[in-house]
């Protein structure tokens, strides 16, 4: 199985030159208001047709409304909505009816209770994304630089597409990937030199260990 790779919370050109040139097969834009990588309906527009036909565009909300998601699909026309907040999976399921776009449904995992929840979005969710849980008080449900024991995804992920994130780097993804055996999987802090500012290089870098990976597993 080919692992593919996303990359998410990018604010630039740059960002998603690189992201586009090293082979990455998503890439995410950010629209929750509390993250350092927020994007406005303007700006996503400008990237996301920079990378239409060369990456899937993936729009990340967080608990969004009607209203909200329904300005991002008309406006940015992502291929593909994260949602990353407490969406149940009836508003899971209502979401993909009313915009028609595949959804990836996050969850938030430190222990094999929290990965087990994900079933109940079998057969509803497009792609389940297993992130690491935001420590207490933290602003930001994910994109934290956390990673969690990968052996919590042990029994639930092999039925279910999922997506691998949470504290990934160019240093551990190989291992991640060798572990949990993900569809894709999925970076955002890892590739930064400051919260919200990705660092080609560091991109470059993550993608090319995706592909060792790939080839040695």
């Amino acid at each position: 199985m080919v692992t593919r790779t996303k990359i998410c919370g990018i604010t630039t050109p740059e960002a998603l030159d690189a992201a586009v040139a090293g082979g990455a097969e998503y890439i995410g834009l950010v629209f929750y208001a509390k993250s350092p990588r927020h994007l406005d309906v303007a700006k996503a527009k400008g990237l996301a047709e920079r990378a239409r036909g060369k990456a899937k565009i993936v729009a990340l909300t967080v608990d969004a409304d009607d209203v909200t998601l329904r300005e991002i699909v008309d406006e940015v026309a992502p291929d593909i909505l994260q949602l990353h907040g407490k969406e149940t999976p009836d508003r899971v399921a209502a979401i993909k009816q009313q915009f028609g776009r595949d959804v990836i449904k996050a969850i938030a995992v430190a222990t094999a209770n929290d990965a087990a929840r994900a079933r109940a979005y079998a057969g509803i969710a497009d792609l389940i994304l297993f992130d690491a849980k935001a420590p207490p008080g933290a602003a930001l449900p994910g994109g934290n630089g956390r990673t969690f024991d990968w052996h919590a995804l042990d029994g639930v992920a092999e039925a279910l597409p999922f997506m691998l994130s949470g504290g990934l780097d160019p240093d551990n993804v190989a291992d991640a990937i060798a572990l949990t055996h993900p569809r894709a999987v999925d970076v955002s802090s890892g590739v930064e030199s400051a919260p919200g500012i990705k660092d080609p290089e560091q991109i470059r870098r993550f993608l090319l260990a995706v592909k060792a990976a790939k080839q040695t597993g």
